[in-house]
């Protein structure tokens, strides 16, 4: 039986894999359609599709991009973008500059800890990719910092590591817009609502769709089945649309797989046929 994975990156982001390799995994573990969402870049897109020609993987352009809400940050996808909307690739030039500006921030707070890492060492592990945290978390890794990327974050990149710096990106409104302007459908990425409680959570869910949310990511290719529970029961109850994806990221990521997650994902086909019917696909 053919899968659905909604939720991939490649190394034009933070993933370790060439779209032409990305696609060609799919192919191999039986996806048949496959979305590219890349953090804040379309780059991997033409090459992604141009793989796909020679496959049976229909390729959905997607995106994931940062926000602010509720003062967390937060991820949001967006399928069936315009990839030439001349608009659209302009924001997301700005919105990489946010990351560069974080970079130097979190590289000055590792110098006080003496963890040295240079600049120079970030632009060559990300290559030709938009930079992110795991890239730093690779070079902890090679020098001998930290033994893995969980400790990498736990120890100095995530929210309670010693060098996490915020990074200021749009409100959530604001990149759902982005996202609609250029014929997208916006989803939350993997819905976490931990600690809110079941009253704080409907509000922050109501919260969004009155922004101009269309969808949740369901199924996560590390959600538990308490999670999807919840989204599900969410998605239902404001009407959104289901989307699901392994959220693949190759070797930054080891234990996740293109159209499985950790072994247990499986997106329902009938959930995109709705995704498309509302982006008028």
């Amino acid at each position: 039986m053919s899968r659905i994975d909604l939720h991939t990156h490649t190394h034009f982001s933070d993933g370790s894999e060439s779209p032409t390799a990305l696609v060609e995994l799919a192919h191999q573990q039986d996806v048949s359609i496959l979305a590219v969402t890349d953090h804040d870049t379309t780059e991997g897109l033409p090459e992604a599709m141009e793989a796909a020609q020679h496959l049976p993987v229909e390729i959905i352009p997607g995106i994931e991009l940062s926000t602010e809400f509720q003062g967390r940050e937060t991820h949001m996808l967006g399928y069936f973008i315009d990839l030439a909307d001349p608009e659209f690739q302009t924001r997301l030039e700005q919105l990489r500059t946010t990351r560069v500006d974080r970079l130097h921030h979190i590289l000055d707070r590792l110098h006080t800890l003496h963890v040295e890492v240079s600049l120079a060492e970030v632009e060559h592990v990300a290559g030709s990719g938009t930079i992110g945290r795991p890239h730093i978390a690779q070079i902890l890794i090679e020098k001998g910092y930290v033994k893995g990327m969980k400790e990498a974050f736990d120890r100095f990149l995530g929210v309670r590591g010693a060098a996490y710096v915020r990074r200021m990106v749009p409100e959530a409104a604001e990149i759902m817009t982005w996202i609609t302007d250029a014929g997208g459908i916006p989803i939350l990425a993997h819905p976490y609502w931990e600690g809110l409680g079941a009253d704080k959570t409907m509000a922050s869910c109501q919260a969004l769709v009155d922004q101009g949310l269309q969808g949740l990511e369901v199924f996560y290719g590390t959600f538990s089945a308490r999670q999807i529970s919840i989204n599900l029961n969410l998605a239902r109850k404001f009407d959104l649309l289901m989307t699901g994806g392994s959220d693949f990221h190759g070797a930054l990521k080891p234990d996740i797989s293109v159209g499985t997650g950790r072994g247990s994902l499986r997106v329902p086909p009938k959930l995109i046929d709705h995704l498309r019917q509302a982006a008028g696909r």
